[in-house]
């Protein structure tokens, strides 16, 4: 009998004492019977109003869990979110999810289907506090971001690795492995991947901060061996930067276009992109609060907006300067590291003559004993330009690129203001001149006798104007409403100042240190060298000199 039923029929039914837990196929948790404080939650955290728990809400609820970021957004993706909101049911099913995943299983819809148990009670504290999650929500704007550098610097970490072959059977192209911390997965993309998906997030998010794209290819006329790797990794540098600022912006990475563009493993993602998102409304149709924003801004948000801009010009203008100073350090540790070992070589040459001492030379003379030393001290230079060569990749790895990454940031911040003015700012003065020379002719026509048709099909084209001018008012007030929480995530990055400076220290300090431990380790070849009665007065320093084998502390652990 029970074999009759069909698949789509089938309900899996768990009884543990006196409960039953009623689980769709789907793993969808039925109401039946589930612990008393999965309902006590529910009441503490649903909206009276609609009887459904707010996203908001929800995702503070996640916060509060203290599981991983990662872990956190598993759960949310097994869980339905229908306008903003999640249903009973959807609620206790993360409760259910949240709850195994504190006792460090994986949370996944699997697990539901398959637990013959109680599903277990979820450490959130006593229900009653949870209500706190609701009040707070009520009390603040969409507007204000609730973040910190942590928060977003911990969301994801996107490496960006070059295939060692170029790919294509004629025109070759260079691939890159790109693997998403949070999504523990690698995908390959191509130059012309990004190219696409970074048309389509600007179009979906004309009023955020998009970072640019790095040019395609050199100039022609430059391109040597030597210029193509260096540009080559300077591209993957710059696109490494553009999808961790895309992969951590608090709204992009919810995003479904951003999370396949991470993910998807097929061939062909750029029509994958376009297939699925090149329909896809800009933000303002998507965005819940988009016609409300209005309401949302402060009266002053011109002024607010004009000085925030001032300010960030001059934060802009200085960390130029300081990334073309850090970027030259970074230069002359290289070329330091190619002095010290062409200087090496030569002591390895002059170690390297055979030639005998001639008769003449005083029988005094050890330049001949001199002379087959020096070829011994070649190695110390050699490791000593190899730890400048380190010091020099420490100096662009942990500092350059750093200000570099911030430094993309704030040229996007300029970009979008640009694109405020330019754009819906022009727009908006375009429609309102255009309506202007309507309502002139709608005038003209009230004056002078005119074909009733006509008439009509002006009062037409008027109606439609204004609400053309309306939406632009709309959009108007929504890219400021969008230029005001960008400001603040521009102002959230900031404190990277401090791992940048922290960043500095630490590689200046190291490489002295590796430094000076080479050449104390040189000075017992130079005793050896020096320590017979040549007639050069010795090479130890003085005490106001100070000595190698005692650097100041600075330099020490």
């Amino acid at each position: 009998m029970f074999r009759s039923l069909s698949r789509a029929q089938e309900v899996t039914r768990r009884c543990h004492g006196s409960h039953m837990t009623v689980l769709s196929m789907e793993g969808e948790i039925n109401e039946g019977s589930v612990p008393p404080y999965y309902r006590e939650v529910y009441e503490a955290l649903c909206s009276k109003k609609d009887e459904r728990v707010q996203e908001e809400v929800f995702q503070r609820l996640l916060n509060k869990t203290e599981l991983p970021v990662t872990v956190q957004s598993q759960i949310a993706e097994h869980v339905k979110c229908i306008d903003g909101s999640l249903t009973k049911l959807s609620l206790y099913k993360a409760l259910a999810l949240i709850a195994l995943a504190q006792q460090g299983k994986q949370p996944t819809l699997k697990l539901l289907e398959n637990y013959v148990q109680e599903f277990p009670k979820p450490q959130l504290g006593e229900p009653r506090n949870l209500q706190a999650l609701r009040v707070r929500l009520a009390q603040e704007s969409p507007l204000m971001l609730s973040l910190t550098l942590a928060n977003l610097l911990e969301h994801d970490v996107v490496q960006l690795e070059i295939i060692p072959e170029k790919k294509g059977l004629f025109l070759k192209h260079v691939e890159y492995q790109m693997t998403s911390q949070r999504f523990k997965i690698s995908v390959y993309r191509r130059y012309s991947d990004f190219d696409v998906f970074h048309e389509l997030l600007l179009q979906r998010f004309a009023y955020r901060m998009v970072p640019a794209l790095p040019p395609k290819r050199m100039l022609k006329g430059v391109l040597t061996s030597t210029s193509e790797r260096e540009f080559i990794e300077g591209r993957r540098r710059a696109l490494n930067r553009f999808i961790n600022l895309v992969a951590r912006h608090p709204l992009f990475s919810e995003d479904e276009m951003v999370k396949t563009f991470l993910t998807f493993s097929g061939s062909d993602i750029q029509n994958k992109l376009r297939e699925v998102f090149k329909r896809m409304g800009d933000e303002f149709l998507t965005y819940r609060f988009a016609k409300q924003a209005k309401e949302y801004l402060p009266g002053d948000i011109q002024a607010q907006f004009s000085a925030c801009r001032e300010l960030i010009r001059n934060i802009s203008s200085s960390f130029q300067k300081l990334r073309d100073l850090a970027e030259r350090m970074a230069i002359r540790s290289h070329e330091n590291a190619a002095d010290l070992l062409a200087f090496g070589r030569e002591l390895s040459i002059l170690g390297s003559d055979t030639a005998p001492v001639p008769a003449l030379v005083s029988e005094k003379s050890t330049w001949g004993n001199l002379r087959q030393s020096l070829k011994g001290l070649s190695v110390e230079f050699t490791l000593l330009s190899d730890k400048a060569t380190q010091q020099g990749r420490r100096e662009e790895d942990d500092v350059v690129e750093k200000l570099n990454l911030f430094l993309d940031l704030l040229q996007s911040y300029k970009d979008l203001c640009d694109r405020h003015e330019k754009g819906v700012l022009h727009e908006h003065q375009r429609a309102l001149h255009k309506y202007s020379v309507m309502k002139r002719q709608a005038m003209t026509a009230a004056v002078q006798p005119k074909e009733q048709a006509s008439v009509e099909q002006l009062e037409s084209r008027i109606i439609q104007q204004e609400n053309a001018i309306q939406t632009m008012e709309l959009r108007n007030y929504f890219s400021l409403f969008c230029l005001h929480q960008e400001t603040q995530l521009l102002f959230i990055y900031l404190p990277m100042t401090s791992h940048i400076l922290s960043a500095f220290i630490t590689s200046q300090i190291q490489g002295h240190r590796e430094m000076g431990e080479v050449w104390n380790d040189l000075r017992p070849k130079l005793n050896c060298l020096f320590g017979s009665n040549n007639g050069l007065p010795s090479p130890h320093p003085t005490p106001e000199q100070g000595s190698l084998k005692n650097p100041p502390a600075f330099f020490s652990n």
